[in-house]
């Protein structure tokens, strides 16, 4: 059984690698220059895609938390903590590539635009997240605590999502190409590629995580029987 996961978990790897290499190929030599940004706007990919990833864990940091909540597993809360770090990595990454893609285009590196202001609070949410799970001693109770919070801290992604839509906004709105930036089949496509990259790498980091915390779960068993 441990073998065969370890090849799954292999597998995954070589898999989310070979996809990554293609979204950057794609990116870099695929992927027209786009007329009114220039090659700046090949952030964009990154950038997008990492947004998407970091909403994806939140998304299941949520999912697992209402499961625990109902069943009190401990693999539930174990699938929630790992995503929420993994998924503030990318929301990480999404904030900081937008902010590189910002400075050329809008001549500042931050604004306190309603999408950005959103999202810099969701990232201290988050980080909250994980203040709160070290502040708690007991396990159960820590689990629950911040079962509890990733729910309530997921109307965040929506908020972010619709923020564009919402208010007046400099930030683009994707959809319907907004922000003069013009989309033909070749960048929709290198873009579908680079979210399903990072969303397969994305699999790959939880399963990891979630291992090194079964782990953790393990030595502290032993260290009760000694």
């Amino acid at each position: 059984m441990r073998v065969n996961r370890d090849r799954w978990d292999a597998a995954l790897l070589v898999l989310a690698i070979l996809f990554v290499l293609a979204a950057v190929v794609m990116i870099f030599l695929y992927a027209p220059r786009e007329a009114t940004m220039g090659d700046v706007q090949r952030i964009f990919y990154f950038h997008v895609a990492s947004a998407w990833v970091g909403f994806l864990g939140f998304f299941i940091t949520s999912l697992s938390g209402a499961l625990y909540l109902v069943g009190g597993e401990r693999r539930w809360d174990i699938l929630s903590l790992s995503s929420v770090e993994v998924g503030l990595t990318f929301i990480t990454m999404a904030v900081a590539t937008g902010a590189l893609w910002a400075r050329p285009v809008w001549g500042v590196y931050w604004t306190w635009d309603p999408r950005l202001t959103i999202s810099a609070i969701q990232l201290l949410i988050y980080i909250a997240y994980l203040m709160l799970r070290s502040s708690i001693d007991g396990p159960e109770q820590q689990a629950r605590f911040a079962a509890v919070y990733g729910i309530i801290a997921f109307a965040t992604v929506p908020l972010s999502w619709f923020a564009i839509r919402w208010w007046r906004t400099i930030h683009p709105d994707l959809l319907t190409g907004g922000g003069g930036m013009g989309f033909d089949a070749r960048m929709v496509s290198t873009l579908i590629v680079s979210v399903g990259a990072l969303s397969l790498l994305y699999v790959v980091l939880v399963r990891v995580r979630a291992r090194l915390e079964r782990c953790r779960d393990a030595v502290a068993a032993l260290r009760e029987r000694v």
